[in-house]
């Protein structure tokens, strides 16, 4: 059996078929069609506007499209991968997220008057807010699931420190952290290395990375270094569309895809587009 027939035959986490959205007359996205692979980092790049966030709110429930559906094939059962095939399209955001999508916005959004490892804990699956986090024993099975996350992202010696006396960067980690320990399949991440210097980015990267191993990531981004260096699949959209799809090197090298961003400013090396 040739590699092509072995890939035909991995199930993807998410199939992503002919979406279309439109806010008052305004198509945002039209016909839509990728797919998320397991252990896979899947970035999606493009211009302000061009409709990521959009399709990342169509993913975990937040928007409805107008055409399309979105095929889920990630849920969780005891721990182990099973295949569902739910519509996205047709759940509601809490029931998503209780299937294993997480998502982290591009502001880190973590409880800054609570230490490392209270985060944590009120992250765990049931846990929806600190009043129902006081009433809730923790398992030493969870304490080592925290133990062992906290470690992964490099925090294990702030655990018992408030979120607040962390760097932009830690927080961002904890964040990540905090998604983790909901056991998901699937990890959204809007733009997460924005704001940091080279060291925390690259550290991100690496944890990015780490988790592919074992769950699928797909990454909003502007950093073009950045998803050089970690993606496994990049899409470029361009006006609510894909523009182009493939490696990281061969969507950077395409001639459209440096069409669509010089004709609307420089690309720096950093990868943000300078609107002159």
């Amino acid at each position: 059996m040739g590699i092509e027939q072995v890939k035909a035959k991995i199930t993807p986490v998410i199939e992503i078929s002919d979406i279309s959205v439109t806010f008052d007359g305004f198509k945002a996205l039209s016909d839509v069609t990728t797919k998320i692979m397991p252990n896979k980092v899947h970035f999606f790049i493009g211009p302000n506007g061009a409709g990521k966030t959009t399709l990342l709110d169509i993913i975990c429930g937040k928007t409805r499209p107008s055409a399309g559906k979105i095929i889920y094939h990630g849920g969780i059962d005891v721990g182990l991968r099973k295949y569902t095939n739910m519509d996205l399209t047709k759940m509601r955001e809490a029931d998503i997220v209780n299937e294993g999508i997480g998502r982290k916005f591009q502001a880190p959004s973590v409880f800054t008057s609570l230490s490392v490892w209270e985060n944590m804990e009120i992250s765990l699956k049931g846990q929806k807010n600190v009043i129902s986090s006081l009433f809730f024993k923790i398992s030493e099975t969870q304490k080592a699931r925290i133990e062992t996350i906290l470690e992964f992202i490099a925090l294990s010696e702030k655990k018992d420190e408030l979120a607040s006396s962390l760097s932009h960067g830690q927080k961002q980690w904890l964040e990540i952290g905090m998604l983790l320990v909901q056991e998901p399949a699937v990890l959204l991440l809007d733009e997460p290395v924005a704001g940091m210097g080279k060291a925390e980015t690259e550290k991100t990267g690496d944890i990015i990375r780490k988790i592919a191993k074992q769950y699928a990531v797909v990454v909003v981004e502007h950093d073009m270094e950045f998803v050089r260096s970690v993606a496994d699949t990049v899409t470029v959209m361009h006006e609510g569309k894909i523009l182009v799809e493939g490696t990281a090197d061969s969507v950077l090298s395409d001639e459209k895809v440096k069409a669509v961003y010089l004709g609307r400013g420089k690309f720096h090396k950093s990868g943000e587009v300078n609107h002159a």
